[in-house]
């Protein structure tokens, strides 16, 4: 008996998770963080989120109509654009300039380039770093609140990075609790580690990333901090440590931003590599460099070597022997 079967090409196994799907899950992922960033920053902040993600989501919408190209914003990656780049937004920030951002991150840095899968660098962060070369003023503004007072610097707005490195290994005047929870100056949505790590929890149920890259990034960086104190003869300072780690963007950097699939290796050994590249790189713009961050030009820098880390940590093709391609 004859039986004829339809064959498709390769691959036959297909995954339940739609592009669509996984960006539907970042942006689940990130309510946390930015639910407590407008909670903690006020109604400017949810204005700001709401431009940027609308911005976003118009400008890749006018692209394609313009090009002729089929609409792309049903898969949500124009919206996870949007709100990563709102996040990292001070809340005080004039709403042209997230506009702007929205602009540069869709349609230079995704669309001209092919559109989603793509880009060379992470949209938000590539456009997040243009606004600070070209705004840097009030891309640095924190405005401070009454729930600052007691926290942080409140006449100078000094965030607990830029505070831990005029003071050195001082105390410092901000508690590791505070850092914790996030009562901070900051962007929008990196002020909470508690809340990133809770929108971190939901991306490793679904599986949508591997803890491994993360891991890396932050235990590299932590071991790089504390190489530094050994080296130096600085006094060992637990404060000084989860300062460094609780400060600024690095959580929200390694949880959301360099595990970005276009812009990641695809390989568990080049994100292993990759991480521990960014988080070598971050110590060194935070602690040699003039600035107290670091996070957004290391993953940057990191993305243009992804090529050079697929290329030398991928498997050999069954039957090419040891070689690698060219």
């Amino acid at each position: 008996m004859e039986h004829n079967f339809h064959v498709s090409s390769n691959p036959h196994d297909r995954a339940p998770m739609t592009t669509s799907r996984i960006m539907q899950l970042v942006v689940l992922s990130l309510l946390p963080a930015t639910v407590f960033g407008i909670f903690n920053f006020g109604l400017r902040a949810l204005l700001v989120v709401i431009v940027t993600v609308a911005s976003s989501v118009f400008f890749e919408w006018l692209y394609c109509r313009l090009m002729k190209k089929p609409n792309t914003i049903v898969d949500f990656s124009a919206v996870v654009t949007g709100l990563l780049l709102a996040l990292n937004m001070p809340a005080s920030i004039p709403l042209w300039i997230p506009v702007l951002g929205s602009a540069f991150a869709i349609i230079v840095v995704k669309e001209l380039y092919g559109g989603l899968g793509q880009n060379f660098m992470n949209p938000a962060l590539a456009a997040r770093c243009f606004l600070l070369i070209s705004f840097a003023g009030r891309m640095t503004n924190f405005t401070t609140s009454e729930k600052f007072r007691g926290a942080v610097d409140a006449v100078s707005g000094a965030t607990p990075l830029a505070s831990l490195k005029t003071n050195g290994f001082a105390e410092g005047s901000v508690s590791l609790w505070h850092l914790f929870i996030g009562n901070i100056q900051g962007t929008i949505g990196e002020t909470s580690v508690l809340f990133i790590l809770f929108g971190a929890l939901i991306l490793l149920y679904y599986k949508v990333i591997s803890p491994k890259l993360p891991l890396a990034y932050i235990g590299s960086f932590a071991l790089f901090v504390l190489l530094y104190m050994m080296f130096t003869n600085a006094d060992f300072s637990l404060r000084y440590l989860f300062t460094q780690l609780f400060g600024g963007g690095l959580m929200f950097g390694a949880w959301f931003m360099a595990t970005d699939y276009v812009t990641s290796p695809i390989t568990e050994k080049g994100r292993i590599i990759y991480g521990c590249f960014l988080g070598i790189l971050t110590g060194i713009f935070r602690i040699f460099g003039p600035s107290s961050e670091g996070v957004s030009y290391a993953i940057i820098i990191g993305n243009l070597l992804v090529p050079v880390i697929d290329r030398y940590t991928r498997p050999v093709a069954f039957g090419k022997g040891g070689a690698k391609n060219e």
